[in-house]
């Protein structure tokens, strides 16, 4: 139940201060299941207005802490309109930014098309205190594009709140070519483009309403330096608090290492904005 989502969140937001936190990222809509394994008017009342009720708290517990705090919520923008969307708040309880899921995935299991109005707010990274943030949410992490503007624009960290797991029946092997293909192609937008990337995922099964299936979330939260190596990662059992230090000089070495932005070849790029060259 929300109630005991939020004071589990809320709980570990006080563990993660009292470690010398700076910045706290929670999981994809953390207040609730994940409610888009059916498709159901009903679920509409768990939608909130930004700001609202949550942020109002979590901005309150920002200032206390003096931390960063990364939320993402079923955003209730007008009557029809809703998103799925992660709020940045700055250490001093202010709301610093907000960005809207651009990317809405339409499949068994995550019916998120029917609640969720694309973003319309683009891929514009968050300045905060401790730095500037490129927030992107869940589906938003297979697309390069995505990773790629957020780090042209200036974003220091790619921050990733997820909500992803597998098809319980699934075979073995099957899951673990998904997982894989998970965490390769995230630390890839770490070394594609020089900064580090935090992955927040959900962890246990969640059974689907009136069904006897469900998904079975994966776990596995990461944090990537910028050149992908692993700084910390979870597994899919355990719930853990992932903590690490991150160094912004480390983004500058690697790119005077590695320059690959200053090698693209903007000129011969213009067929990226077509769904398909025939």
């Amino acid at each position: 139940d929300r109630e005991s989502n939020f004071n589990t969140s809320l709980a570990l937001i006080d563990e993660a201060a009292a470690q010398g936190a700076d910045l706290v990222v929670l999981p994809e809509l953390h207040l609730d299941p994940y409610f888009c394994q059916s498709q159901t008017p009903d679920f509409f009342a768990l939608a909130q207005p930004i700001p609202g009720s949550t942020t109002d708290i979590l901005s309150e517990v920002a200032a206390k802490h003096q931390i960063v705090i990364v939320t993402t919520l079923f955003e209730q923008r007008a009557p029809g309109i809703y998103h799925n969307t992660a709020v940045v708040i700055d250490k001093d309880g202010s709301l610093c930014g907000k960005y809207r899921k651009m990317h809405i995935p339409d499949d068994p299991g995550f019916y998120e098309k029917y609640y969720f109005t694309p973003g319309d707010l683009g891929f514009t990274p968050i300045k905060t205190s401790i730095g500037v943030l490129g927030v992107l949410i869940c589906w938003d992490q297979w697309f390069p594009e995505a990773a790629r503007l957020m780090a042209l624009a200036g974003a220091e960290l790619l921050i990733y709140p997820t909500a992803i797991g597998w098809n319980p029946v699934d075979e073995h092997d099957e899951k673990q070519r998904q997982l894989d293909a998970w965490v390769t192609i995230q630390r890839a937008h770490a070394v594609a483009n020089g900064i580090p990337v935090i992955s927040c995922n959900r962890i246990g099964f969640e059974p689907a309403p009136d069904s006897d299936t469900g998904i079975e979330f994966w776990g596995n939260s990461f944090i990537a330096g910028p050149q992908g190596e692993i700084l910390d990662r979870a597994d899919d059992k355990q719930t853990r608090l992932l903590t690490t230090n991150l160094n912004k000089k480390n983004t500058e070495q690697v790119r005077q290492i590695w320059p690959y932005l200053r090698d693209r070849r903007i000129d011969a790029y213009a067929n990226l904005v077509k769904r398909y060259i025939d």
